[in-house]
Formats: structure tokens, C-alpha cells, sequence
């Protein structure tokens, strides 16, 4: 056992202390998904993502994106008998290193003293590398620890951990990670989460007292004290490498040590800075905060790309709410950091718009890779490709259409593709209802006639037309132009109420049930809401989709009457701008008092969606009003936290304030960051620079509006 431990100045006792005690240990969940921060570098050849909490790593990924592989990498700072403090306990701010570049520096300061930490990736292999500096304020010593939480394979409940020389290595059936700090930790130890764990230790004890060797299989917790008393000593730099199995992470660790964190840091900025060299600038944009969640936005967009599987990019690196700690909800951790057909396609627009064409290319690809033998999209998939939730959404088959043509791809992979696509769609049948009634909406949980997914159909059956013209097959085209002509000649019969309470005038349902709304058909919204909801009382902004994607002028009268509506219904001025409710009676969202969104505990509350702003600023550019568009832009601009990072939602004027915190307008604990809402600012960006979105399909705007 003392050969285990070489080079730490553990206590002789560790020798004999075995496995520690209280097996298996809790499971905390995952890390709060609002995040501050998240990076990786632009090389394939490292495989692995943090993501930044209010001081420290929370959800760090390896080997791909589906995967969180650690909880929790942070630092606590203690006297030793007074107090003991982490990160995340005390004040931290978080600050890019430079807007191009996904790296942050975040400052934190406690009870006399300060630390630094600085993220990046090493850009040759799978390491997450952390420069540290802390610092004593007040002239006495302190010592300083680091706390690690793995989760490898994403099932925190089979880690062991052990101390290997100078390095803490956990490891499972499939991975392993390897921490390591130089200079070296003094002390280590092993143990389970809220038993034996470092932090249960140090928050009882104010220094660490139990130095077990090992710990598993279970919920495991990894602690490593520094030499750094913030006085005669201040720096470190700690290395988290991961592998197949622990001699690969070992190994990984002790390469990047050696190549040093400046080295490191170097190569990783370069990367970043060749990739927004390749990009169109924001020249058009004065202000510069909202030039730099410009390059923040693309910089998340691309780093969102799992590099095991090209073209996979997920939603979000987070889990927000119940996502994040409740098993039945989410036995896998989550389906944001899954691959949504519909997120992609916003991802593949927005980075097509900025001038990463091979991105966008690779987003389709993967679409077809994933499109099922009937022809449809999954709801989404793992990055590997592998379906993860399965109900249909007609939007998500028709949208790789669209992006085909945006393309202009006629290989025969894509054609193929387009084929499929299109002929489920004009087949499908769902409920007694055919084509276009859904599934599920964009919102995901309701079936339905929905103007926002009609209008996707109908630009991608028009689309796909228009590529087979090009291929020669004139009749299967004609008949998707028909049926196409048929659905936009009805959607207002189907989605669009005359006599509903909100106006005299027509304006367009969230969804009807039945194809009839002026019928008082009821339904129960969900996530929450306590009673069924006669469908003429429920709008939501998804209608513009008809607009934005070439189907109605934006001038046209029940389009006009429907935004009216919508800002009188679900619209709220903040002091980040207007900002718009997803749908009425939405429950997607905190509980009154800010507690978690979940299903069956108590009523919740959809809060603000920033995207909406972007909508809506595609729209007025349509309808000549490009400085409402630009002022969206910087309503979009405002939501962003301290990291530049968008989130999926920001509080509403109905926020459980205290003290003015938080304040209507800033990130709630939703997905942070959302692609789509970067997605969707980088879109408006390019789109104010063209006069026009880039998004919308000429040749749907030709055969309807123009």
C-alpha cells in the first residue's frame, strides 16, 4: 500500500484505513443547469467538455456529448479551524478570457482570501486544465483543496476511486478519469458522497481528517489538498484527464501536465480564433456587447458539436430542474444534451448564416443517419444516433427538407432522404387525423393542427419538390405541390378561431384538437396546469412560422390581429426589453416561489423565452421595420449572463423577488446555454446584414407571397 501512495504526505494511518466507510453514498444529482460557462477546444482529438457553475466545473463530458462524466470540479478554501468555504458558497464572477474564445476566468472571494480559476481544454488530448491562484488577504495561511465528483458513463452509482501516487483515479466498466495537480496534492482521499466523502469531512472538521485510499463501488468524491496557503505559496494548476481506463487517463494527465497550462491555453485560443476568422464578422453591429454574444453565440454553437459523431449536436450541455436529480423523470440525466431535430436545424441555419457551410453539411448528413426506415425523425436521439424519445413531430421531418434545399444538396443520400421525409409526412395519420394534424407540436407536448408545424410542412413538401424538379421526377414533385397548396389554403380553417375571447377579429390558435377553432374543445395544457382549457383561449408566437418560412405576407390581416394578440396575452416588458411567454397557461418553468419545475408537485410557471425577441425580429424585418428588429436584437443581448452565454428562459414580472433578485429579465435555472436561442441571435445578426432572414425558402416565399 505505501508504493500506492508515493509521492503524497498522507498520515501513516491511510495505510490502514481500507475501503472508507458509509457505501454506497448518495446520489446529489447534477449541477443547478444555469450555466456561466462552456468549452472545449476545436480538435477532435480531445473529447471532452466543462461546463462553469457559480464557481467551479459542474457537468463536465467525456467521451461525447450525451455523456457527463464528473459533477463537479471545484476548489475549497479553509483556515483550518474558523471556516471553510467552496467556490460556489462565496461571491464569484465569471468573465471570458475573450468573446471568440470559450474559456473564463471566474474570481471568487471568501472570508479573507481570493482565488482565480481559468478553464480551457487541452487541444491534444481529453483534459480539462485549471490554472488557480489564491490568494490570502489578510496575511494569514490558509490551506486549499480540490473536490472531484465523477460520474463516468454517465451512472455515478459504479465509480471506484482510489489515490494512485501522486493522482486521484476513478474509473468504471468503460472510463476513468485521473486528477492530478502540480505542485502535487499533499493529502488525498477517497470516500462516499455524504458519508465519507472530502467535503463531508471539511465542512465538519475544517480540514481533513480521514485519508481513505479508496472507495467503490458507489457514489464516490475525490479530495486532494494543494500546497497553496495563499501566503508564501498561491498557484496551481490542476489536470483532469480521462480515459478508457485508468492507465489511458493516467497517462492523458501526465502529458498535458507536461505540456503546462500556458501551452495549453495557447493552443486552445488559437484554435477559436481560426475558426471566427472563418466566419462573416458582425461589422454591421456598433455595440460591442452585442458584437461579443455574437462570437460567444457561434463559439457555443460549434462547441455544441459532439466530435465522436459528426454533425450530432445537442441542445444543451445542461439539466435543468427535475432533469437533473430525479430518476424517474430522467433515469439517463436528461434529454437536453440529446440531438433534436429541430434544435439542429436551427444550429445548421445559424452557422450556414455565419459562413460555416462544412457545419451545416455535417447537420444534415447526420440527419439522415438517424432518419428512421418509415421516414421520420426521431423526437431525438443520443449523439450516437440512437433514439432516445420517440413521439413524432411533423416539424422535425419536414425541417431537414428545407435545410436540404437551403443546401442545395442533390446527392443521392439526400434525395433519398427527402423522399422518405416527405412521403411520411403526406401519409401520416395520427388519432383519426391525417396529415398535417401532429403528434406533438414544437412544444412537445400536445397533438394537434398547429399553424407553426403546418407552415414547416408546407415548406418542406415545396422544398422537396423543387429539389425533385431538378432531379427529373416531375410528378412526384406536382404532388407535393398540391398537397402543400391544399394544407396553406387551409391552415387558417384549421388553427385560425373568429369568435375565440381574446378578439373580434381572427387570430391564430396555439393548436385546435380538432381542425375546428371556433369549437370550445378543451385540453389540458400540462406541466401542471389544474384544469382542462378551452383551446380559443390558447396562442402562442409559433404562428410567424408561417411567415418566416414563406407560407403568409406579413402583412396579412390575421397575422397583424394574432401578434396583438400575442403581445397582449403572453407579452411582458422587462428591463431587458419585451419578451414573450411560450403559450398560455404554459407550466414549463419554476414553481411560484422559485422552487424546481417537476411533473405531479405543485403547480408551475412558464417564465420568458428571449428566442421570441429573435422571431420577432425576423418578422419586422420582413414587414420593413428593421429598428424593431435591431431593438430585439438587444432585448436577445440583454438576457445574456456574465459568461455571454443565452438562456431558455429569463423571469417574468412575476419572478420571487427578494430584494430586487433576481430581477424579470435575467437567466431563471432553465437550459443555459439554449443553441437554439444563440442559434436564433446569430441568425437575426446575419439576417439584419441581408435585409431579410436568411432563413426563409425563396421558393416558398415565390409560389405564396410574392
Amino acid at each position: 500500500m505505501a508504493a500506492a501512495v508515493a509521492g503524497t504526505a498522507l498520515p501513516s494511518s491511510a495505510a490502514r484505513a481500507g475501503d472508507a466507510p458509509g457505501a454506497p453514498g448518495t446520489d446529489p444529482g447534477y449541477a443547478g443547469a444555469d450555466k456561466l460557462g462552456f468549452g472545449t477546444s476545436r480538435d477532435a482529438q480531445s473529447p471532452v467538455w466543462f461546463t462553469l457553475g457559480r464557481g467551479g466545473a459542474a457537468d463536465l463530458y467525456y467521451p461525447n456529448l450525451s455523456t457527463p462524466a464528473s459533477r463537479q470540479l471545484q476548489v475549497v478554501v479553509t483556515d483550518g479551524a474558523g471556516f471553510v468555504q467552496r467556490l460556489s458558497d462565496v461571491p464569484t464572477r465569471t468573465e471570458p478570457v475573450d468573446p471568440k474564445t470559450p474559456s473564463y476566468r471566474q474570481v471568487s472571494t471568501g472570508q479573507g482570501w481570493e482565488a482565480t480559476a481559468t478553464y480551457v481544454t487541452d487541444p491534444a488530448r481529453p483534459s480539462v486544465v485549471v490554472d488557480l491562484q489564491v490568494r490570502s488577504l489578510d496575511g494569514k495561511p490558509l490551506q486549499t483543496y480540490v473536490l472531484h465528483e465523477p460520474t463516468l458513463t454517465k451512472d455515478g452509482s459504479d465509480d471506484r476511486s482510489r489515490t494512485e501516487g501522486a493522482t486521484l483515479v476513478a474509473s468504471d466498466r468503460s472510463a476513468a478519469s485521473a486528477l492530478r495537480a502540480t505542485p502535487a496534492f499533499t493529502e488525498t482521499s477517497s470516500g462516499y458522497l455524504g458519508a465519507s466523502d472530502g467535503w463531508t469531512d471539511l465542512s465538519r472538521h475544517k480540514r481533513l481528517t480521514a485519508h481513505h485510499p479508496e472507495a467503490g463501488a458507489g457514489h464516490v468524491g475525490q479530495v486532494g489538498r494543494l500546497p497553496v496557503d495563499g501566503v508564501g505559496t498561491s498557484h496551481a494548476v490542476l489536470t483532469l484527464g480521462y480515459g478508457k481506463h485508468a492507465s489511458e487517463a493516467v497517462a492523458t494527465a501526465e502529458e498535458t501536465e507536461r505540456t503546462g497550462f500556458e501551452a495549453a491555453a495557447r493552443a486552445y485560443g488559437e484554435g477559436w480564433h481560426r475558426y471566427a476568422d472563418s466566419l462573416t464578422p458582425p461589422d454591421a453591429l456598433t455595440d460591442e456587447h452585442q458584437k461579443n454574444v455574437y462570437w460567444s453565440s457561434t463559439a457555443m454553437l460549434a462547441a455544441s458539436e459532439d466530435k465522436q459523431n459528426p454533425g450530432a449536436f445537442i441542445a444543451s450541455p445542461s439539466m435543468p430542474w427535475a432533469f437533473r436529480n430525479d430518476p424517474e423523470m430522467a433515469p439517463e440525466s436528461g434529454p437536453y444534451h440529446l440531438v433534436w431535430p429541430r434544435d439542429l436545424y436551427q444550429h445548421a441555419t445559424a452557422l450556414l448564416s455565419a459562413g460555416d457551410r462544412a457545419a451545416a453539411e455535417r447537420a444534415l448528413d447526420y440527419l439522415w443517419s438517424v432518419q428512421q426506415p418509415d421516414g421520420h425523425l426521431p423526437q431525438n436521439t443520443e449523439t450516437s444516433g440512437e433514439p432516445f424519445w420517440t413521439k413524432v413531430q411533423l416539424d422535425q421531418t419536414a425541417f431537414p427538407i428545407v435545410l436540404a434545399w437551403q443546401l442545395g444538396r442533390t446527392d443521392q443520400a439526400t434525395m433519398d432522404g427527402v423522399r422518405k421525409a416527405a412521403e411520411f409526412i403526406v401519409g401520416f395519420e395520427h388519432e383519426g387525423h391525417p396529415a398535417p394534424y401532429t403528434e406533438q407540436e414544437r412544444w412537445e407536448n400536445h397533438s394537434g393542427y398547429s399553424p407553426g408545424t403546418i407552415a414547416s410542412t408546407i415548406a418542406g413538401l415545396v422544398c422537396a419538390a423543387d429539389l425533385l424538379e431538378r432531379s427529373g421526377d416531375h410528378e412526384t414533385a406536382q404532388r407535393y405541390l398540391a398537397v402543400a397548396d391544399e394544407w396553406a389554403a387551409k391552415v387558417d380553417g384549421w388553427t385560425a378561431t373568429a369568435n375565440g375571447p381574446h378578439s373580434p377579429q381572427p387570430y391564430y390558435l396555439r393548436l385546435t384538437k380538432d381542425g375546428n377553432p371556433n369549437q370550445g374543445t378543451t385540453y389540458n395544457p400540462g406541466d401542471n396546469y389544474p384544469e382542462d382549457v378551452d383551446q380559443r383561449t390558447q396562442v402562442d408566437p409559433s404562428f410567424l412560422e408561417l411567415v418566416r418560412l414563406g407560407v403568409k405576407r406579413p402583412d396579412d390581416p390575421v397575422v397583424v390581429n394574432s401578434l396583438r394578440v400575442v403581445d397582449e396575452v403572453l407579452g411582458e416588458q422587462t428591463p431587458a426589453g419585451q419578451h414573450w411567454h411560450r403559450f398560455t397557461s404554459d407550466g414549463y418553468g419554476e414553481r411560484e416561489d422559485g422552487a424546481d419545475w417537476n411533473i405531479g408537485h405543485g403547480r408551475t410557471y412558464g417564465r420568458l423565452w428571449p428566442l421570441f425577441a429573435g422571431e420577432r425580429g425576423e418578422y419586422e424585418l420582413m414587414a420593413g421595420q428593421p429598428g424593431m428588429a435591431a431593438e430585439r436584437l438587444r432585448s436577445m443581448a440583454a438576457t445574456a449572463n456574465e459568461g455571454l452565454l443565452l438562456p431558455e428562459q429569463v423571469w417574468d414580472n412575476r419572478a420571487p423577488a427578494a430584494d430586487g433578485e433576481p430581477a424579470p429579465g435575467t437567466p431563471n435555472r432553465s437550459a443555459t446555454p439554449l443553441a437554439w436561442t444563440h442559434a436564433q441571435y446569430v441568425r437575426l445578426v446575419t439576417s439584419m446584414a441581408a435585409g431579410a432572414p436568411v432563413e426563409t425558402p425563396s421558393v416558398v416565399a415565390d409560389r405564396y407571397t410574392r
